[in-house]
């Protein structure tokens, strides 16, 4: 049997590349999506020959189905694709706003709807979708992000309704403190946080991956939002 095949959007950086080395680390292909062309097709290379890298922008969602028109057959779906976003009611960027909700929902939409004719109808195909802990945990400039996360909840639901039986689930990352976002950012930051977290310890890459395969691989589980944030909201 050929190997099964993984198409990670947003799959060139962070959560998402480190997901596409566990899942060649399993046996499986990867199609990995970036906005720049020669970015994807590089880390696909440094990958090796389980790995292609493609362009696709899902901020211009009538440009995706073409974008991925030679993409073959789809064994699981992942959208890993954000774009971080501070923006206030009182000093609302609207142009952001659009773009951010076109992105995360139209795009991640539009993406599982060009790829549907290559998924097999079965429950062993899976879809992931990436929200946030912003979704019920919402934080000064979080307005576009809460907003948009709390959409993929009702996405996730409609998706797994109209889908079945494919499985569509989605993950809701807190704030992970060895990602390339919150690495950088000053001891004192995370240290912070970690104060608001049972056990003291922030979520890692290795968490979210974890979940997500979780969500792409049980047979017995959809439509399920997912919190991964070492049980940041009982404090």
């Amino acid at each position: 049997m050929s190997a099964r095949t993984i198409v990670i959007v947003g799959g060139t950086s962070g959560i998402g590349l480190e997901l596409a080395r566990d899942c060649i680390a399993r046996g499986e292909r990867v199609v990995l999506t970036g906005r720049d062309a020669e970015r994807a097709r590089a880390i696909a290379a440094e990958l090796g020959d389980a790995a292609t890298g493609i362009a696709l922008d899902i901020s211009e969602p009538h440009g995706v189905a073409a974008s991925l028109a030679e993409v073959g057959p789809v064994h699981g779906l992942v959208l890993a694709a954000i774009e971080r976003d501070a923006n206030t009611v009182r000093d609302y960027d609207i142009d952001r706003a659009v773009r951010l909700v076109t992105l995360k929902l139209v795009g991640y939409t539009a993406v599982i709807r060009a790829l549907l004719d290559r998924m097999e109808d079965s429950v062993d195909t899976g879809i992931v979708l990436f929200g946030g802990r912003a979704k019920d945990l919402p934080y000064p400039g979080s307005t576009t992000v809460s907003t948009i996360n709390g959409g993929v909840t009702g996405l996730v639901n409609t998706l797994a309704l109209e889908l079945a039986p494919i499985r569509v689930n989605a993950v809701h990352p807190g704030i992970i403190g060895d990602s390339p976002f919150w690495a950088t950012k000053p001891a004192g930051v995370l240290e912070q946080y970690e104060r608001h977290t049972p056990g003291g310890k922030l979520a890692t890459m290795a968490d979210v991956v974890g979940a997500t395969q979780f969500l792409l691989r049980n047979r017995g589980v959809s439509a399920v939002n997912l919190p991964v944030d070492r049980g940041t909201a009982l404090l």
